[in-house]
């Protein structure tokens, strides 16, 4: 294989690897505060295109993002504090039906608002044509943007994790969160605050991936399955991890694009999950506490 086409390949790895990262780390945030898997992140990410790209009509880009990330945090806010907050003792898998159950009703409302029409946000910077060339390979302007923002995420959350009252009240509540509320914690507050960060690093995937890969009212779902993949290979609640395992999972579903046809590239990838959850069930680079569940 010329060196060239590998390049080109490695470099789609990378970007597609840097998307599935930033979507396991919303599943990360959720699943430190709650013990759950909340498969609605997928549709925070649509949710996250597509009110940019509705945005984008009456004001500039850098704009409508930032809208859309609001708009799509305060819906998180809301959808935890409607559906989630109000479950009485709750087991963690009626919890999960809940979300699958929203994921659900944000793809039919999505639906309804945009249609199935195929929309896009314009790039960031340049266009679609003015790609860099490294060693014959070609990179678009709008693939620095995703790794970018993957590692503008992982760094602005542990800084908030580990330098902000809300951050470290979101950690105490995931070690103890019988002890947080002893300690004079809002343990459910967290856990809607967790929700809206969730929801918000969703929509800023989103809106960066919209340029390349376009937003339709169903693009969620692969999105979450796909989160939801790298989030276990890299270990639950780990967030380095998740970029590890990420972009490990992107370069290998590149490469198999090489050998064989595109109809096995999730035949490797549930392949791939289903070694790890067989020999090394805590994830790549988890341990074995990630393997428990939490009540909420």
């Amino acid at each position: 294989m010329p060196l060239s086409l590998l390049l080109q390949y490695l470099f789609s790895g990378i970007t597609a690897g840097g998307i599935y990262a930033v979507i396991a780390i919303g599943f990360n945030i959720i699943y430190n505060a709650t013990g759950i898997i909340n498969f609605a992140q997928g549709e925070f990410a649509m949710l996250g295109g597509m009110i940019a790209i509705s945005f984008t009509a009456f004001m500039p880009l850098p704009a409508a993002i930032a809208c859309a990330i609001l708009v799509t945090a305060a819906l998180g806010g809301v959808l935890e504090f409607v559906f989630i907050r109000r479950m009485k003792n709750p087991t963690v898998i009626q919890m999960i039906i809940v979300t699958i159950g929203l994921s659900i009703l944000l793809r039919e409302a999505a639906l309804h608002i945009w249609d199935e029409k195929v929309h896009s946000l314009p790039y960031f910077t340049g266009n679609e044509i003015s790609s860099i060339r490294l060693f014959g390979a070609c990179i678009s302007p709008q693939v620095l943007w995703v790794l970018g923002t993957c590692g503008a995420v992982v760094v602005s959350l542990s800084l908030f994790f580990a330098h902000t009252p809300a951050g470290r009240a979101m950690r105490a509540c995931s070690a103890d969160r019988i002890g947080a509320m002893l300690c004079g914690i809002n343990a459910r507050n967290m856990v809607t605050l967790s929700f809206m960060i969730s929801a918000a690093i969703g929509a800023l995937a989103g809106c960066v991936v919209s340029p390349i890969t376009a937003t339709t009212y169903d693009c969620g779902m692969p999105l979450a399955v796909k989160g939801f993949t790298v989030a276990i290979i890299g270990g639950l609640g780990n967030s380095t991890g998740a970029v590890a395992a990420g972009l490990l999972l992107g370069i290998v579903e590149a490469l198999c694009l090489a050998v064989m046809p595109m109809a096995f590239r999730d035949v490797v990838v549930i392949a791939i999950l289903l070694a790890v959850l067989s020999f090394k069930p805590s994830g790549l680079f988890g341990n074995a506490a990630s393997q428990g569940q939490k009540e909420f």
